[in-house]
């Protein structure tokens, strides 16, 4: 997965996340990459900074490298009054979060042994239940290349920064 960040042509910034970047370019292709805030089709990427992998396996462990976050540490919109979000983004924000919540609140957190409890659960070897855990980017490719459903967690807000 890749998350872009992308602008319209009203200038609208947002992020959005694709399998790939030719999905994107297809995606685009047909219009189908909207604006969230003025429904514009007519988007483009913005300037991203690249994702570095961590080489410890810290708090944030394996997720954290399959993200695009970017290199930097981004200013919070509490310090920085010129960047906050407009109205809509900030809803979008909250439907992100409430999303986190019910994932963490319904399903078993099973840390790195998500790839392979995934699997366990798509081929039958255990019952089935909603899991949530980490993955590196390698990793979640293989998942999806046998067919099995997963799926980026948004971040928590104090994983941002």
């Amino acid at each position: 997965m890749i998350r872009y960040t992308l602008a319209c042509e009203a200038g609208h910034g947002f992020e959005s996340w694709f399998p790939s970047s030719d999905s994107y370019d297809a995606q685009a292709a047909r219009g189908l990459v909207t604006c969230p805030v003025c429904g514009s089709a007519r988007v483009g990427k913005s300037m991203m900074a690249p994702s570095v992998a961590r080489t410890d396996r810290g708090p944030r462990g394996a997720a954290a490298e399959a993200s695009s976050e970017p290199a930097l540490p981004v200013p919070s919109v509490a310090s920085t009054p010129e960047l906050a979000a407009s109205e809509p983004e900030q809803r979008l924000r909250a439907l992100m979060q409430a999303l986190r919540a019910e994932v963490v609140r319904n399903a078993d957190d099973v840390g790195a042994r998500f790839p392979e409890e995934a699997r366990r659960i798509h081929y039958g070897e255990v019952e089935t239940r909603a899991i949530y855990g980490e993955a590196s980017l390698d990793e979640a490719r293989a998942l999806i290349d046998e067919g099995i459903d997963v799926a980026p967690l948004p971040p928590a807000l104090d994983d941002r920064h």
